[in-house]
């Protein structure tokens, strides 16, 4: 089985320094199941690829025991050693671990910095087919060129295989890259050649921290990666949530309700919904993306309105989306009604292609839930890859809090809320990320406008410059 990592940044050659491995050299590696070796088909300061070749031998491998006791056939003939699958990953953590773990001793900087690569695995099984490999990569941002492969090109009746030469192209750290491919080359064979206990889950979560939690198919990961085992998967589920949430979905439902009886005064959610809508119909915007949906409040207003005639629904709550089908009476919606709304399950910190094209997005009293060290990573995703001329950025005012009955000083309005901003702040956030995308961004008041602490939510209303 064979990967191919290629970079352009220049100089190329720095490749050597984050993998470890001398370009001008050829380093071999002896495993428990065969031998891996690391060379550099091309290097210089423009292009500069490295190739992990593995090669597994199966009498070595049923000998050493990693199948399992009982020698039959199909221990010794299989595609175990010639496609993409967990001994691909065990040789990235075995002979590529400094680069995997992010390290550097000569170029500590390069290894954190995001560089474009490339990786081109030969032969990659995925039980799932080319959709699943899509579901699983495209959220974390990467190009994907997938080639299929026939059974057998002289039986076309034979059908296709489960079988693609996959290439992935992103600008990231190297460190990542390896990440992801350590954790979803398994997953999409969905086979794993050893024992899978409480030390796999440590891993999964060792190697998901950062990304798999906000993965809208980390469910499937874990599942697979943990080998349908349901005890190991609940738990690293449960781990994964924040705060240790078992069920962070319910926990939800019952702190929007908290939040919405703070605020039920002054009928602040409805106030809310008609600013969000007066922009988008004044914007002219005939597509609208309403990223973090929940159940559809912000939604059904826009399907009431024929001028909106594409609207779609994202939100990382697989709850939040059927709630939002049962609240909006989808299957009795009238058809052409119905035809102009598409819910997607999706993160707002992964890059997603789904959201490309629309007129305008909303993002209703959402950012103050993402932690702020993953702010940047939405940043990108609304502004730089998704890009709508239109963005409508709702959220609450935390000087207008002194005015809530009933809400305890220095408490936020919402107990998963990761942050409430003052109007000074708000504009330090918006300001740079306008300038920064080439977007100007305006102000405006939502609720009853108090003299002294301002209105309860406040908006900023991003124009594509």
């Amino acid at each position: 089985m064979l990967l191919t990592i290629t970079t352009t940044a220049r100089p190329a050659t720095d490749l050597g320094f984050l993998l470890h491995k001398n370009p001008s050299a050829v380093r071999s590696v002896d495993l428990a199941f065969g031998a891996a070796h690391v060379f550099y088909p091309e290097a210089t300061d423009e292009r500069c690829t490295a190739a992990l070749l593995l090669e597994v031998d199966p009498v070595k491998l049923v000998r050493g025991g990693a199948k399992g006791e009982g020698a039959s056939v199909d221990q010794y003939v299989n595609d175990r050693p010639y496609a993409a699958s967990s001994f691909l990953s065990v040789a990235i953590a075995q002979v590529l671990g400094t680069a995997l773990g992010g390290r550097s001793k000569d170029r500590p900087e390069l290894a954190a910095s995001a560089i474009p690569l490339v990786a081109r695995i030969a032969a990659l099984p995925c039980r799932g087919g080319e959709a699943l490999l899509r579901r699983l990569f495209e959220p974390l941002g990467y190009e994907i060129r997938a080639e299929g492969h026939a059974l057998d090109a002289r039986f076309p009746a034979w059908g296709e295989s489960a079988y693609f030469t996959v290439t992935l192209a992103a600008t990231v750290c190297l460190s990542d890259l390896l990440t992801h491919l350590y954790v979803l080359i398994p997953v999409l064979d969905d086979e794993k050649h050893y024992w899978v206990g409480e030390e796999e889950m440590e891993k999964l979560l060792r190697h998901g921290a950062g990304w798999l939690v906000a993965h809208p198919e980390r469910e499937l990961i874990a599942r697979r990666y943990l080998k349908h085992q349901r005890g190991l998967m609940r738990d690293a589920l449960a781990r994964l949530a924040p705060e240790d949430d078992p069920d962070p979905d319910a926990t939800r439902e019952v702190r929007d309700e908290g939040e919405a009886s703070i605020e039920r005064r002054i009928s602040l959610n409805e106030q809310r919904m008609g600013a969000v809508v007066a922009v988008l119909r004044g914007a002219g915007a005939k597509s609208v993306l309403d990223l973090g949906c929940g159940e559809g409040k912000l939604l059904r207003a826009l399907l009431d309105d024929p001028a909106f005639e594409r609207i779609v629904g994202m939100d990382a709550s697989h709850r939040a989306l059927e709630r939002a089908r049962e609240r909006l009476r989808i299957d009795r919606m009238a058809p052409m009604k119905a035809a102009r709304l598409t819910l997607l399950h999706g993160s707002l910190v992964y890059r997603d292609k789904r959201l490309a094209g629309a007129d305008a997005a909303a993002v209703v009293e959402v950012i103050e839930h993402l932690d702020a060290d993953r702010l940047g990573a939405f940043e990108r995703v609304l502004f730089e890859f998704a890009r709508p001329a239109t963005v409508v950025v709702t959220t609450p005012n935390a000087e207008h809090n002194v005015r809530f009955e009933g809400l305890p000083a220095g408490r936020f309005r919402h107990a998963d809320h990761r942050f409430e901003w003052t109007r000074a702040e708000f504009c330090a956030w918006a300001e740079p990320v306008a300038a920064r995308f080439g977007y100007g961004v305006r102000y405006l008041p939502v609720g009853p406008d108090d003299a002294e602490v301002g209105p309860p939510t406040q908006m900023g209303v991003f124009t594509r410059g």
